[in-house]
């Protein structure tokens, strides 16, 4: 069992399977599962800050992709379990619909949020989107304030020019 351990850890460290490795942790921090994948972005950046943009891309697609299964499960779970007594949360959620996906990026409520809007049967592509907004502007943000970013590094990662 070690074994299989130290060659799992050995396949996904960094940088020689980097992308692929960004992508397996972001999806797997996006479920249910407890664990963070920004120290793996920032890992790989500070490595490669030529491939910024691309590190940013492959998270935000997995964590959205992760988040989306959330979804897909909270919505498995409406069709097995009776609708319950709505809570106010629940009520928020209702009232703002898709758009209060755009918080799936925070810790602890994020991945649950993803779930509920399942269950409550939100629209699936708009909850998709302002998960992948959020989410890529949560890795846009975090990875650049952890690389002490110096004047005029924001300019030049624009992908407006």
């Amino acid at each position: 069992m070690e074994a299989l351990a130290d060659r799992l850890i050995e396949w996904f460290s960094l940088p020689e399977h980097g992308l692929s490795t960004i992508f397996v942790v972001a999806f797997v921090s996006a479920t249910l599962l407890p664990m963070g994948s920004e120290p793996a972005v920032f890992g790989f950046v500070k490595l490669n800050p030529g491939q910024f943009w691309q590190a940013i891309a492959v998270a935000t697609v997995a964590n959205t992709l992760g988040g989306a299964l959330n979804y897909w499960m909270g919505l498995g779970a409406h069709e097995l379990v009776a609708r319950g007594k709505h809570t106010r949360h629940l009520a928020w959620l209702e009232r703002f619909g898709p758009k209060a996906l755009f918080f799936a990026w925070l810790p602890i409520v994020g991945d649950p949020l993803c779930a509920v809007a399942g269950w409550l049967k939100l629209p699936f592509w708009r909850s998709v989107f302002w998960m992948a907004v959020g989410k890529a502007l949560r890795y846009m943000l975090m990875t650049g304030a952890l690389l002490g970013v110096p004047d005029g590094f924001w300019q030049a990662l624009s992908p407006f020019g």
